[in-house]
Formats: structure tokens, sequence, C-alpha cells
């Protein structure tokens, strides 16, 4: 019986955890209002995509709200995208982000919050307090211009 829980255990596989950034922190856009945040993502979308399909993503921010990265966390459909708090996370925490803002389009150019929208921003910001993350933003994206779930009061 010991010969097999040897076995097993040498099976374990060692998880290692890395951020390396790819230029000065002093270098990286500075988050200071839902207009910065949505002008860091039109830059970092592709616009092909903005009215064809929904994707969602992820700025993580430094506790001077640098831009470390951004996670491309999801690509969904014309109506809709699967998002897992499980990746967003886990990406924002490797990267050792203090915060997030989450980002959506909207395909059909419709500004408004879906109340699939308002469901996932709730239960992202609750999972945020819990892990010491918070959740700074949620904009959803189209073509024509921005909404920010912080600038409406919905965080």
């Amino acid at each position: 019986m010991e010969s097999n829980n040897n076995t097993v255990l040498s099976q374990v596989a060692e998880i290692t955890l890395s951020y390396r950034p790819n230029s000065k922190m002093s270098d990286k856009p500075q988050i200071v209002s839902s207009q910065s945040a949505a002008k860091v993502l039109r830059a970092n979308w592709d616009e092909s995509k903005l009215e064809f399909i929904e994707e969602f993503k992820v700025i993580l921010l430094n506790r001077a709200n640098r831009v470390l990265g951004i996670v491309n966390a999801s690509s969904g459909g014309t109506c809709g995208t699967v998002v897992d708090l499980k990746v967003i996370f886990a990406a924002a925490m490797k990267a050792s982000a203090s915060g997030i803002i989450l980002a959506h389009n909207h395909p059909s150019g419709t500004l408004r919050p879906s109340d699939q929208d308002n469901r996932l921003t709730e239960k992202m910001v609750k999972a945020g307090k819990l892990l010491d993350l918070p959740v700074m933003d949620h904009i959803i994206l189209t073509a024509e211009g921005y909404y920010s779930f912080a600038d409406m009061g919905g965080l």
C-alpha cells in the first residue's frame, strides 16, 4: 500500500505563479475615470468584432490604477458570451492585481445593461469583496459609446 501512495505523491504537479511585465510601470496607462478606461479598452479591442460578436475582457490594475494588462476572458456569439469567474479572478491574482475593471461589448449597439449583465456584475462584485480584489467598474462598449456601471451607481 505504501508504494501506491508514493507513486501517487510523485505524480502531483508543481504550480508556479509568475507575472512578467513588458514595460516600466510608469509607462503603463493610468485609469482615472470611466472615460480613460473606455479609451484603453477601445485601443485594445478588435474593432471588426465590436459590432459582430460579444467579447468579455478585464483590465487588471495595480494600487495606483496603472494597467497591468488586459485579459481576453471570453468570446461568444452575436447575442452573448459565457463568463467564468474563476478564469477572471485567477488571472487577476496571478498578475497580483489590486483591482479589476470588467468590460464587454454589445454588438446590437444598445448601451443599456441587460438583466444578465446586472446579475453578473453583482456576482463579480461580491466575489471581488471576498478576495479583497475590488471590481472598480463594468464598462459596456458599443461602436458609438460606452456605459459605466460605476458612473451610473450600479456597483
